[in-house]
């Protein structure tokens, strides 16, 4: 796959994106298929309920769409799609429940981890059984940060290696869901670092990542503050699948506590937050989690926390360049 490939997979993503949004957005209002807000929740989120939800669906579909014309004859294309549509779906199903429910949540945390472990056990199994030759490793080895080539075999560790990064990821995505343009930005820099690796690497990822890219550049004309429409878990769900996959199949998962440390910010405020609430017999650590509502409750500008997470993210990018600097 070529450069080429990936820009033509952006614009055609942007385009349907852009086509599709409008009418989807005002089928999503004609539904009433608007944001829950939760009660414990910023007060200042409040002027958010009944924005629609459910947008993830505009970033699927215009990333189905991209695909589609690359899909041939690329297995790993094709499972990597399989992935990302089946994360989207849970994450669908999530949303639906909680909009005709009229509740925060939707399915049962029970129901979306069991979900989850089946569509995980179906990625690792295509791996291990993919006899692909990146690198010139074995399937199980992943590349080391810094390290100038040194890839760890991780054997038997692997398969729990696996799920347990696409659970993380998955979670850790949906977790930075929760401000105007937040998740669709940084997951749109973090998988344009993965895109310039596909393309040096010459994987067979490459159209897909960039399908991504062109479905978030769409997205973000209705995502951004005011935000016209919201992704929801079935944008949130899709895009953690996608980028922890894409990670896995370039053996790049130890860059994503890297390029992705908002992702990890969020994840382990969020971690924190409830273990401490829990050991301190009700005793908060933040003033809400995860991190992004602390800044606010803080007094920062949701716009102003959206930027320094942009920013974070792209220097994290950088840093990321840095530790995989041999392929270049």
């Amino acid at each position: 796959m070529s450069l080429t490939d990936a820009v033509y997979a952006i614009l055609t993503a942007f385009a349907v994106n852009v086509g599709l949004g409008p009418l989807l957005i005002s089928l999503l209002k004609r539904l009433n298929f608007g944001q829950n807000v939760r009660d414990d929740g910023p007060a200042a989120h409040a002027i958010k309920a009944g924005t629609p939800i459910m947008g993830g669906v505009i970033i699927l579909l215009s990333f189905v769409v991209s695909s589609l014309f690359f899909i041939k004859g690329n297995m790993d294309g094709l499972m990597l799609l399989f992935v990302t549509v089946g994360f989207g779906f849970i994450g669908f199903l999530d949303d639906y429940i909680s909009v005709t429910k009229k509740r925060s949540l939707g399915l049962r945390a029970y129901q979306k981890l069991i979900a989850q472990a089946i569509l995980c056990c179906a990625f690792v199994y295509y791996l291990l059984t993919n006899t692909s030759a990146l690198f010139g490793v074995s399937q199980t080895s992943v590349l080391v940060p810094f390290t100038y080539g040194y890839f760890i075999d991780l054997g038997v560790m692997y398969v729990p290696f696996v799920i347990f990064v696409i659970l993380s990821v998955v979670n850790a995505v949906n977790l930075t869901d929760g401000l105007d343009g937040l998740a669709s930005g940084v997951t749109l820099l973090v998988v344009m670092f993965f895109l310039v690796i596909a393309w040096v690497v010459e994987s067979m990822t490459l159209p897909l990542a960039g399908a991504v890219v062109g479905s978030l550049l769409g997205f973000l004309l209705f995502n951004s503050h005011p935000a016209r429409v919201f992704m929801g878990d079935t944008g949130s769900l899709a895009l953690g699948g996608f980028v922890a996959a894409l990670a896995i199949m370039l053996k790049l998962p130890l860059f994503l506590p890297i390029v992705g440390v908002v992702y990890l910010m969020e994840d382990l405020s969020d971690i924190i937050q409830v273990t401490y609430f829990k050991l301190t017999g009700g005793k908060r650590f933040f003033k809400m989690a995860p991190i992004h509502h602390t800044f606010e409750l803080s007094g920062w500008e949701e716009t102003k926390i959206v930027a320094l997470f942009y920013i974070i993210t792209a220097v994290a990018g950088l840093v990321g360049y840095l530790g995989a600097e041999f392929l270049f």
